[in-house]
């Protein structure tokens, strides 16, 4: 009788409490004055603090004052008024006392507390707020190092009728992540969707996309984007910027574009960003026609390019070496009336002007940027610098870092990297060293793009092991290595033939999430055809694509002559075809070696029928010097064969050329046919 008192007393007062919180605090208050769990004694305290509650000032402020005792309120206490709560007041009566509850040490971390609250709502088949217990069950265990014990019980509790919902997925995913535990967010994914009956939305693919992004492994984020492409569901522009600019730092422009395409054929209606983003990783990859063509889309969608897509564009245009239609585009944003220049299109055109060593018309926009009121960064000023220590005018640099001090414009470690490795190209080395000290003394510290100049200049000495000295400074120090980096070292192993070293290097530079760039697979294709190894040298050529690397005409020579050497003349003969058909025009050398393989296997005909593919020029270049070079090795006949070749489509003959025939006749007694392949030159040409 007195228990069901006591419960309609609780049920009556509880739902007057949820809307008043000086009457929660009262009731807390009686309960934490009890020495039983919900005794008979409560009714008169909890009566009597009800019939308390304030109806004026005064009171409210004599009840304010009133201080919860939770020291005297037991685990079994707290466990048993949540169960009651739930039972007789509901599940918002119930959840107002666990939250309260659990803003308290003592209740945080004691887990039977969440248990019981989380299987009273399940009863009451509110599986909502069972998750909401189980949510605030993992943040709290997750805060002392008891993660996977939470979460353990979370799946115990499905067993136990809980309807684990997709917000449960999410959070547990969530503080996991935080945690750098990112592989167990993945685990739970799993679990969850597979065993728990989860289904995924966008907020747990994000989750992962995002953490996947900061640790820049883009191969695991390009496997969940997969997932949530498959999934159709539809990004949000945040994470499109997110995906874009995640792919374009890594070299993958190309997979960046597709998403980008994929994104808006399932609904994503893109920004402003979206599309500046974008169009700044076309321009960076050099991909300036496909960036005006993004613009032209963006354009007839409503959005007008701002200060910062004009500043992508020209940055673009002046890596291709169009800097005057940069300048164009630059006038056009100085007569704009809704957008200026700001100091990085400045820097962006005057960087271009440096590149094509138009230094007076860089130094031209320096003073213009002054008299247009925008203060030269550190990285204008490096950018100058760096322009006048390629072309040796080291005066004048000397002279910019002293006015960068002037204008408190300090130069930073990128101003001395820039010094430094000008300094070591023109053979300073010992000036260069100097002025790094200087700047390290002064409080700078040293960069992977610094410890990079100093490894490439030991590298350039052959210097091995003093470069791997610093390299092995760097990772003691924790500065980690970038792709340009491992690509010196991969090199410089290459040319002494220590491919072990390269792969070694080659794997470790996968195994830290950088992707091979084109410098790399053909430092390591030439390593391992001038190793002789054309097994792996064909490997790694054929791998280029896996990361998105198109070879050069530098991989095709490299590969096409090592196959040369091996008498792999079919299988150079189709590379050679391969690159020509994808319009790469294979260098002198590459052209020579295979023409003369050929015609020192007696195939004079084939050699004849792969130099017709060139145009004139190239054709007749090519077929001199290889007269001279089937000259030298005594091969008249063959030489004589390509002479008439030559006369034919251009009379004009070199002369260097007719005298090495001349020469290569007469020490081979072949006087006639002097004789006769000079009658077949045209009169007063030659």
């Amino acid at each position: 009788m007195a228990s069901s008192l006591i419960c309609r007393s609780l049920e009556n007062k509880l739902l007057l409490l949820l809307l008043s919180s000086t009457s929660r605090r009262t009731l807390f208050a009686c309960i934490s004055s009890s020495t039983s769990p919900l005794s008979y004694n409560n009714e008169d305290s909890i009566r009597s603090s009800y019939y308390e509650q304030p109806n004026s000032s005064s009171s409210s402020t004599s009840t304010s004052s009133k201080k919860l005792d939770v020291d005297s309120l037991t685990h079994d206490q707290a466990i048993t008024t949540v169960a009651s709560l739930a039972s007789q007041a509901g599940s918002m009566a119930s959840l107002t006392f666990f939250n309260y509850a659990i803003g308290f040490p003592k209740f945080r971390h004691f887990m039977r507390f969440y248990i019981v609250t989380a299987s009273c709502f399940i009863t009451n088949r509110n599986s909502e707020r069972a998750n909401d217990v189980m949510q605030s069950m993992v943040k709290s265990f997750a805060e002392i190092g008891r993660l996977y014990e939470a979460v353990g019980m979370v799946m115990e509790m499905k067993l136990h009728g809980l309807v684990l919902s997709v917000k449960t997925l999410t959070c547990v995913m969530d503080v996991a992540c935080e945690m750098g535990l990112v592989h167990y967010a993945e685990k739970v994914f799993d679990e969850m969707c597979n065993r728990g009956g989860v289904v995924p939305d966008f907020s747990c693919y994000k989750l992962m996309v995002v953490a996947y992004c900061r640790m820049e492994r883009v191969s695991d984020m390009d496997r969940w984007l997969s997932d949530l492409v498959a999934s159709g569901l539809v990004v949000d522009n945040a994470t499109c910027t997110l995906i874009v600019h995640a792919f374009c730092e890594k070299g993958l422009v190309n997979k960046a574009y597709w998403y980008f395409n994929k994104m808006v054929d399932m609904g994503l209606k893109p920004n402003l960003i979206n599309f500046t983003c974008l169009i700044d990783g076309l321009c960076k990859r050099g991909s300036i026609k496909q960036a005006f063509e993004v613009l032209e889309g963006m354009v007839r969608q409503g959005w007008k390019p701002n200060v910062y897509t004009h500043t992508s564009l020209i940055n673009g245009l002046c890596k291709k070496g169009w800097t005057e239609k940069a300048f164009r585009l630059f006038l056009k944003l100085v007569r704009s009336e809704n957008y200026k220049p700001n100091v990085h299109t400045y820097t962006a055109i005057i960087n271009g002007y440096c590149k094509e060593e138009k230094l007076n018309r860089a130094e031209m926009l320096l003073n213009r940027m002054r008299e247009q009121g925008l203060v030269p960064n550190t990285n204008t000023y490096t950018t100058l610098i760096n322009g006048h220590c390629k072309s040796g005018n080291f005066e004048r640099v000397y002279e910019l870092m002293d006015l960068m001090g002037n204008e408190k414009c300090i130069p930073n470690i990128y101003t001395y990297n820039v010094v430094v490795d000008g300094l070591c190209k023109k053979c300073r080395t010992s000036e260069a060293f100097k002025l790094l000290r200087k700047g390290l003394s002064s409080g700078l510290l040293a960069d992977s793009v610094t410890y990079t100049v100093l490894i490439s200049e030991y590298c350039k000495r052959a210097d091995i092991n003093e470069a791997l000295a610093i390299f092995g400074k760097m990772a003691k120090i924790g500065i980690r290595p970038d792709i340009y980096l491992y690509n010196t070292l991969i090199a410089a192993f290459c040319r002494q033939k220590k491919m072990k070293e390269s792969e070694k290097f080659f794997d470790e530079a996968l195994k830290s999430g950088f992707v091979p760039t084109k410098e790399t697979y053909t430092s390591m294709v030439c390593g391992f055809c001038r190793d002789g190894n054309m097994t792996m040298a064909l490997k790694f050529f054929f791998k280029m694509g896996d990361h998105g690397c198109v070879p050069d005409s530098l991989t095709y020579g490299a590969i096409i002559s090592g196959l040369c050497k091996n008498s792999r003349l079919d299988k150079a003969c189709d590379l050679y075809e391969a690159m020509m058909e994808k319009g790469i025009i294979p260098s002198e050398v590459t052209r020579l070696t295979l023409a003369y393989e050929y015609c020192k296997s007696g195939d004079s005909a084939t050699a004849i029928i792969l130099l017709e593919r060139l145009d004139k020029k190239l054709w007749v270049r090519t077929v001199n010097t290889l007269i001279r070079k089937l000259c030298s090795e005594k091969k008249v006949g063959m030489a004589a064969l390509f002479f008439r070749k030559l006369v034919d489509k251009d009379p004009n003959v070199d002369r260097v050329t007719s005298t090495a025939l001349t020469t290569a006749c007469y020490e081979s007694n072949k006087y006639a046919l002097v004789s006769e392949l000079f009658e077949s030159i045209p009169k007063g040409v030659g």
